[in-house]
């Protein structure tokens, strides 16, 4: 589906939105749920990823098809290396075959897990035979993508002798890797992260039985950010389910959206985002290697107010469901603005008038698509495959819709 964003304009000041439950959280707790059946969780997320993950964790075939689903790719590689006499091969789409899994396959490998690779080296569709994995100790490099990290962690508490994780380097994504310890702590596993070893104790008994409510997704939430950003000074959108002391490293959107002249209340069991001042800033610096998943919304936001941005820490980009770096760099450049990256970085210079009848190429990426639909505020343009969104946030066009944009199908 292709799609026309005509020059829209909040209708209610005060609007509200109700967003699903984050996939992060989601799939961590679907794969403690195989593990723990006692396991209720509730507010689950209907994104696709999830929805992937769920279909995989019930199937009985040997063949296992993640789609897109680069969370559910590793975290089931994990777990099927676990499920002793079980042999299954993951494969996904032809995107998800150039996304690297070696550093987890080697990690499970050093665990005593019995893995091949199907085609390419280092890269799915991969072959999996489960079996007991009796060995507690691994090393990985610490700027690796956390889903690998929390790979790992989650099928840690059902093995034998637990799991002793060395991280070498600077970690990357750390929120993630709390989020994956605290919900292992939630359902009774004992935990520790001191400097840069994680250690996860075995607990091979039966869960008392317990429910887990997933948080709403943070990353989803960054959208209505830049919405309320871009908007008139009193603009306000009330958004729930979200708790002030969030497991989600995105949460982090609350303290940067500062400069932007958005206020974030907590209130029970929502957010109320007001565009309290307008930004005056001439250029936005931030280091995301914590929350890398809101660089292209923040992109996006100082596009549409005019202003530089200096993004820094965004690695793990280049391996997400398209290079995010090289999509974003086109898309703006379209605009009319130029953009420079690194391996690490991008950075917005020569902020130019945005320029109009601009097609958006989405590139397989859900976060492509709804990054750029804030920009309708300023300037109608059309968006190319824009049900991609269905991956995280399948109501988005319809909620967008409902607080006042314009959307047509072309």
């Amino acid at each position: 589906m292709d799609i026309t964003l005509h020059k829209s304009k909040i209708l209610n000041s005060r609007s509200e939105i109700t967003i699903t439950g984050s996939k992060s959280e989601s799939n961590r707790l679907l794969l403690l749920q195989a593990l723990y059946p006692e396991l209720e969780i509730g507010n689950l997320s209907n994104s696709d990823d999830t929805l992937v993950m769920s279909k995989a964790l019930r199937s009985s075939s040997h063949n296992i098809d993640v789609h897109h689903a680069g969370t559910a790719m590793r975290f089931l590689t994990a777990y099927f290396s676990t499920q002793l006499g079980r042999e299954i091969v993951i494969t996904g789409s032809s995107r998800m075959q150039e996304r690297p899994i070696k550093i987890l396959v080697d990690a499970l490998h050093q665990l005593g897990a019995t893995i091949t690779y199907e085609k390419i080296q280092g890269y799915p569709p991969i072959k999996i035979t489960g079996k007991a994995l009796t060995k507690s100790k691994v090393t990985l490099k610490a700027n690796v993508s956390s889903q690998y990290i929390s790979a790992l962690l989650l099928i840690a508490p059902k093995l034998k002798n637990g799991l002793e994780l060395t991280l070498k380097g600077e970690i990357t994504s750390v929120p993630y890797i709390n989020m994956t310890l605290s919900l292992l702590n939630q359902i009774g596993v004992e935990t520790s992260f001191n400097e840069n070893i994680i250690v996860i104790k075995p607990n091979l008994q039966n869960l008392i039985s317990k429910t887990l409510t997933v948080e709403s997704d943070w990353s989803s939430a960054s959208y209505y950010y830049s919405i309320v950003a871009l908007s008139d000074v009193g603009t306000e959108i009330k958004l729930s389910s979200y708790k002030e002391n969030s497991l989600q490293g995105d949460s982090v959107l609350a303290k940067i959206y500062k400069a932007f002249g958005v206020e974030t209340i907590f209130n029970e069991n929502a957010i109320t985002l007001t565009k309290a001042k307008d930004c005056k800033l001439l250029t936005f610096n931030c280091q995301l290697s914590n929350a890398p998943d809101i660089a292209q919304t923040i992109a996006v936001t100082c596009l549409g107010l005019g202003i530089g941005c200096e993004l820094s820490g965004l690695h793990t980009l280049k391996i997400k469901e398209t290079d995010r770096l090289d999509a974003l760099k086109n898309e703006i450049e379209k605009f009319g603005t130029q953009v420079t990256i690194t391996e690490d970085t991008l950075s917005i210079s020569n902020i130019a008038p945005l320029k109009e009848n601009v097609s958006v190429n989405t590139y397989n990426d859900h976060r492509m698509a709804m990054a750029f639909a804030p920009l309708a505020l300023k300037i109608g343009f059309k968006v190319n495959d824009a049900n991609v969104v269905s991956k995280s946030y399948p109501n988005f066009w319809e909620n967008l819709q409902e607080i006042g944009f314009l959307v047509s199908e072309f």
